[in-house]
């Protein structure tokens, strides 16, 4: 393998990004995936870099410096409540702790450390263990998410290097924070593929949200039904993200990996099991090679069953993105199962897939809604690829 194949972008932090003991986006995710893939032997060769805070004129990139001195000083016990709520902060979903601007602001270094890994430094892809928190505004903190990590990185690259980018979010809630930051922009596409807002927080990424101005069409929604399965969610997935790639020709492809759709997880009701983790970065790892050179940054998110879903499902990624699939095609290894066991609020999975789930009742009725859904969310690529063809035969 090319040594320069794959990085990874993981570390301590002195402020690590954790709202409190109970919350359910808790640092430990990120601890427990390492130790899973330290116990298969699959970083102590490879290459890692320690991510390392962004500086304010890069939050500002896509932040209101308004928004991050009140960051600031909610870190440091001096924003007052009625100002901390207009900044949606010191709310159930993300509340003030100390230190919160350096933590919040080294996740998006680790971030931007990813794309110069892949755009400057050499590396095909790189994946950030830490980022993807694809909820905050400009101005606004939203569910979990203080600085949008991803929106930065996008800009970043755009001024920076000059690239087009697809960025692709599987994460169940919808990645309503980096849409928004780039909903009239031609230059960056946006597939999200999500529980429906009917049922789920934040509530948007409708099959009708496509853009506006120059950047119509280039936001994609795919809502999709509760209870949605491995099949279905698979199907549109593969579909929709090929179909997009196709039509956009992205420079570089950056995937949001929530693990949140998973069965098990608290906070969604989608049905998928850990088969879609498999298949999830291999379509990223092909689409990235076969339109961008291989040009592939992948960052973390969602995911709150952290001891069953998250450290399997982005161990996955990694082993897709650095050619190691072998280490998954065995058990779990014992080893991180007897140093984690006592502490586990659940029993360990002892396996890379899942046993048999139970089938859900509406799986016809679902299935046929996410098809309809998919075909209501491509129609302007179809319907453009057509008239192509047509014009193409009419000159032959």
């Amino acid at each position: 393998m090319n040594n320069k194949e794959a990085v990874l972008v993981y570390g301590p932090s002195q402020y690590p990004y954790k709202f409190n003991e109970t919350h359910p986006f808790h640092p430990l995710r990120l601890e427990l995936t390492y130790s899973l893939l330290e116990e298969l032997g699959a970083v102590q060769n490879q290459p890692l870099i320690q991510p390392s805070a962004a500086t304010k004129a890069e939050l500002e990139l896509i932040h209101d410096s308004r928004f991050i001195e009140a960051v600031i000083a909610g870190g440091e016990g001096r924003l007052p409540d009625s100002a901390a709520e207009a900044y949606g902060l010191k709310t159930e979903d993300t509340p003030l702790f100390p230190h919160m601007h350096e933590a919040a602001a080294h996740l998006v270094g680790g971030t931007l450390r990813a794309c110069d890994a892949v755009l400057a430094d050499g590396y095909l892809h790189a994946f950030h263990l830490g980022g993807g928190l694809h909820h905050g505004f400009r101005g606004r903190a939203s569910g979990f998410c203080i600085y949008n990590d991803s929106s930065i990185a996008i800009e970043y690259m755009r001024r920076k290097y000059g690239v087009r980018i697809l960025y692709v979010d599987t994460d169940a809630h919808h990645g309503d924070g980096v849409q928004w930051a780039f909903y009239d922009d031609p230059d960056v596409c946006t597939l999200s593929l999500h529980e429906t807002g009917r049922y789920l927080f934040p509530g948007t990424g409708h099959v009708t949200e496509k853009g506006t101005g120059k950047g119509y069409g280039f936001s994609i929604n795919v809502p999709l039904d509760a209870f949605t399965e491995d099949d279905s969610f698979l199907d549109v997935y593969r579909a929709a993200f090929t179909e997009v790639a196709d039509f956009f020709k992205p420079d570089i492809i950056v995937t949001q990996n929530g693990a949140d759709a998973h069965y098990l997880d608290p906070l969604s009701h989608l049905h998928v099991s850990m088969n879609v983790y498999r298949e999830i970065p291999r379509l990223a790892h092909q689409l990235a090679h076969a339109y961008c050179g291989g040009k592939w940054v992948a960052v973390g998110g969602g995911g709150y069953d952290k001891w069953r879903v998250v450290p399997r499902a982005w161990a996955l990624l990694w082993l897709e993105m650095s050619g190691q699939t072998v280490f998954a095609n065995d058990h779990v290894p014992q080893a991180w199962i007897n140093k984690w066991k006592d502490k586990a609020e659940e029993t360990l999975p002892t396996t890379w897939t899942d046993a048999a789930i139970p089938e859900i009742p509406r799986r016809k009725e679902v299935t046929a809604k996410n098809n309809l859904t998919l075909e209501k969310a491509l129609y302007h690529i179809r319907t453009e690829k057509q008239a192509t063809r047509k014009q193409v035969d009419k000159h032959e």
